[in-house]
């Protein structure tokens, strides 16, 4: 009998490799074309991923398409996180002006905005 050399399951789109009498999830041999960062927000996702929907994980591992994946998700997460910085540096007065004033105010302040901004990525984002 004479069995193909590679597979794919049509359900879950898993390429397989024979080898030998068995097959085996195939690698992926094709160059992946994302050179993407997966930063900061994608790697906290990898690890919320890994322990809360492994199954979620598993499935985009398999595929290759988790490193897009999270690296959109870190594009995301930044834009998000400095919008909203930049809105609520507005919303409570923390300018330029302040910072030449009284820099240790500014620094207060504007690490306050940053923690309260990283929860609402978080929240919003990262852990969903």
């Amino acid at each position: 009998m004479n069995l193909p050399k590679y597979i794919t399951d049509e359900r879950t789109g898993i390429k397989y490799e024979l080898i030998g009498d068995y097959y085996f999830i195939a690698g992926d041999n094709e160059e992946s074309e994302d050179n993407r960062p997966i930063g900061r927000w994608g790697r906290m996702h990898e690890e919320y991923l890994k322990k809360n929907k492994r199954h979620v994980f598993d499935s985009m591992f398999m595929s290759g398409k988790l490193h897009s994946y999270l690296a959109d998700i870190d594009e995301q997460a930044r834009d998000m996180f400095d919008n909203t910085v930049e809105k609520m540096k507005k919303a409570e007065g923390v300018t330029e002006e302040l910072k030449e004033q009284d820099q240790w105010e500014w620094v207060h302040r504007m690490e306050n905005i940053q923690q309260r901004a990283g929860e609402i990525v978080c929240r919003e984002l990262i852990y969903t």
